[in-house]
């Protein structure tokens, strides 16, 4: 599975992203497909994911109704959309795939907010 993000950038406070991951290779075995964010000296967290069964979301409690992910079956690419944006918000986020059996990670793009 390969996973390929685009759409970060820097935005100021209360502003909008839009990241994007296309998705190729074995994606029939996928189950879930979402996003992980590291901020400098933190732990990798759980941003949101979707499953790829009935598009189920998940979206963490500290960004819920700021965030929302969504999926296009037809282009195998997964978005994540992000409003009111804050400074917690800066991170390096990774999109990722779950097979049930491994985790794939793409390089990651880099979310700046600045105040």
């Amino acid at each position: 599975v390969q996973l390929v993000e685009s759409g970060g950038g820097s935005v100021q406070a209360g502003g909008s992203l839009r990241l994007s991951c296309a998705a190729s290779g074995s994606i029939s075995s996928i189950d879930y497909l979402g996003w992980y964010r590291q901020a400098p000296g933190m732990r990798r967290e759980l941003v949101a994911s979707i499953t790829t069964y009935d598009n189920t979301p998940y979206v963490l409690d500290s960004v819920k109704g700021r965030f929302a992910i969504s999926r296009d079956s037809a282009t195998n690419t997964v978005h994540l959309q992000m409003n009111s944006l804050n400074a917690e918000d800066t991170a390096v986020y990774y999109c990722y795939a779950d097979d049930t059996y491994q985790l794939y990670f793409g390089r990651g793009t880099q979310v700046t907010v600045s105040s």
